[in-house]
């Protein structure tokens, strides 16, 4: 398998006045393409900011960080920007639709920040809708949509630029069971389809029943790693 991310001793620290909060110490992460991986932890782990540092949405005060084998510890914001545009797609616990655009139009916007022409992002944005069978919603807002419908237009506006890594930060916590365990399923599919799938969770059963791999992190750092033994 080839590695699509890594983390090399990554440390993220933040100044609180006189005092130093050391939300990552020494992280080292592996992620294969193809892997089904969970990131779990309690409150102040540092799980969220190892998420914002495996997605590019932040740099680390110390380490390397490489997508692709290419060091992305010091490029510029509008570099990053661009490389999260292409290369990973984000699920948020919030879903973060747009409110006033329709599911449609959500996921129509980020091919606009690729230069996508608008017939390409119609096109596109509807062959999503009907994948996570939303295609009798398109021209609904997110007032309108259920809490699983909503999440479901975020999985597929994930997809837009058809990334190979999908990001997922807690992507059940605002879901019932059954809606949580049907995006599961579907975050599932996406990974048999070759997606490299990334969740960050604090439910343990859910990473353990869909995970190929966990990484536990307490206090900055990565407790243990854990890993589905395959049936023979």
């Amino acid at each position: 398998m080839t590695e699509i991310i890594k983390l090399q001793n990554v440390a993220k620290y933040y100044e609180m006045g006189d005092n130093t909060v050391k939300a990552l110490d020494g992280v080292n992460i592996s992620i294969e393409k193809g892997d089904f991986v969970s990131i779990m932890g309690p409150s102040g782990s540092g799980k969220s900011t190892g998420m914002n540092l495996i997605g590019s949405l932040d740099l680390p005060t110390k380490g390397e960080i490489y997508l692709d084998k290419h060091d992305i510890s010091h490029l510029t914001e509008s570099e990053l920007e661009q490389i999260r545009g292409k290369k990973i797609g984000f699920i948020f616990q919030s879903f973060n639709l747009i409110p006033n655009l329709t599911a449609k139009e959500n996921i129509m916007l980020p091919m606009l920040f690729q230069g996508v022409a608008k017939k390409g992002r119609e096109k596109k944005a509807e062959e999503l809708l009907n994948l996570v069978d939303l295609s009798d919603r398109m021209d609904h807002y997110p007032n309108q949509l259920s809490g699983g419908q909503q999440q479901r237009v975020a999985i597929a506006r994930s997809l837009a630029n058809d990334p190979e890594v999908i990001l997922a930060d807690e992507p059940t916590g605002n879901l019932d069971t059954k809606t949580g365990e049907m995006v599961m399923n579907f975050l599932e599919k996406l990974n048999k389809k070759g997606k490299t799938i990334i969740i960050v969770t604090h439910d343990h059963e859910l990473a353990k029943k869909h995970s190929k791999i966990i990484y536990w992190l307490k206090d900055g750092r990565v407790e243990k790693v854990t890993k589905k033994i395959k049936a023979a």
